[in-house]
């Protein structure tokens, strides 16, 4: 019988040639060929077994000739199986892996989760930059300063964020500013003379028939209320009435009207420009209504009492629809605020 094998360089040996070429030889001149078909071919084999019975006879060539061309009809190679020796097993010259590993997708997957947390690491000190020089002001931010107030920033752990007040997120309104006038004595008073206290501020005018009086006896009560229930916010309290008609309101006419409210109030008033200027920072509607033909009018206005903390910035803002009791409750919230950071 005739074994077909294919080598490394794909070609086919007789293995019959060689098992006769290797009887008529001694094996000492080529034990490699020897050793080969000993180990591989069944006919290798049995012609070692035959040449030490007899080194002449060759096994008959009928038989050989006989087996050949059905062998070689039937022959089959292992080229490109892996396993060029025919042996059945895994070869050593041909790797049976692919080009992507278990290895490689470890390799790859790190370098993706160490390029994502670089990103979130630069992007996190390029914010906390940006947000140093938003802030680098005493006077904060606003993304509006016509609308709303300014704010500072402070950094927690969760990032950075508005320094908290009882606004909450929405921030503070615009309101308020530097500004100056005159009191009942004549003497120049400003925002700065009242600085570290808080003040109910109220825009009116000395003719008004119901309204004003109505909202300056309401913080005369509130007043009373905090100076009976809450003794050490009621001495941080300064309530300020501001007249928006200077034409009539001179001193005289202030100093009698303040006769009939709350002797803690201070009455101030000053030029028409200088009142108009402080009604606008303070988003004060005023217009004269109902003009009669002898030169008497009213003032329409806004009806707004503001809160300023001690620094004065705006703390709140109450309205006529509440009552005396809301707006004590609203300043002791206010007064005793602590931010959470």
């Amino acid at each position: 019988m005739i074994r077909i094998v294919t080598d490394r360089r794909g070609l086919v040996r007789n293995a019959g040639i060689i098992a006769r070429q290797c009887q008529n030889s001694q094996p000492t001149q080529t034990p490699s060929a020897w050793r080969l078909l000993s180990q591989k071919s069944p006919i290798g084999a049995s012609a070692r077994a035959n040449s030490g019975n007899s080194s002449s006879t060759p096994p008959p060539p009928s038989n050989i000739g006989a087996a050949a061309p059905s062998s070689i009809k039937h022959a089959k190679t292992s080229a490109g199986t892996g396993d060029p020796e025919g042996l059945g097993g895994t070869g050593t010259g041909f790797s049976t892996r692919g080009p992507v590993t278990w290895p490689a997708l470890g390799l790859v997957a790190i370098a993706a989760a160490s390029a994502v947390a670089y990103y979130k690491i630069e992007r996190e000190r390029r914010l906390e930059n940006a947000m140093g020089k938003v802030v680098s002001s005493e006077s904060g931010w606003s993304p509006n300063p016509e609308l709303l107030a300014r704010r500072k920033y402070v950094r927690t752990k969760w990032g950075w964020f508005p320094k908290e007040d009882a606004f909450g997120g929405a921030g503070k309104p615009a309101v308020g500013g530097p500004w100056s006038l005159v009191d009942l004595d004549g003497n120049l008073v400003t925002n700065k003379s009242f600085d570290g206290k808080w003040t109910l501020l109220y825009f009116g005018f000395a003719r008004c028939p119901d309204i004003c009086p109505s909202e300056m006896v309401k913080v005369g009560k509130v007043m009373d209320t905090l100076k009976k229930d809450h003794p050490e916010l009621h001495k941080n309290i300064q309530p300020i009435f501001v007249s928006i008609d200077p034409a009539r309101d001179s001193l005289k006419a202030l100093r009698d009207y303040s006769k009939d409210f709350h002797p803690s109030y201070v009455f101030l008033t000053g030029a028409p420009q200088q009142v108009q200027a402080m009604a606008k920072k303070f988003r004060v509607y005023m217009s004269k209504a109902d003009e009669t033909e002898d030169g008497d009018y009213l003032v329409d206005h806004s009806i707004v009492i503001y809160f300023h903390d001690e620094t004065g910035d705006i703390a709140d803002c109450f309205t006529q629809s509440m009552r005396p009791s809301d707006v004590v409750e609203k300043v002791v919230e206010r007064m005793t605020f602590v931010p959470t950071y």
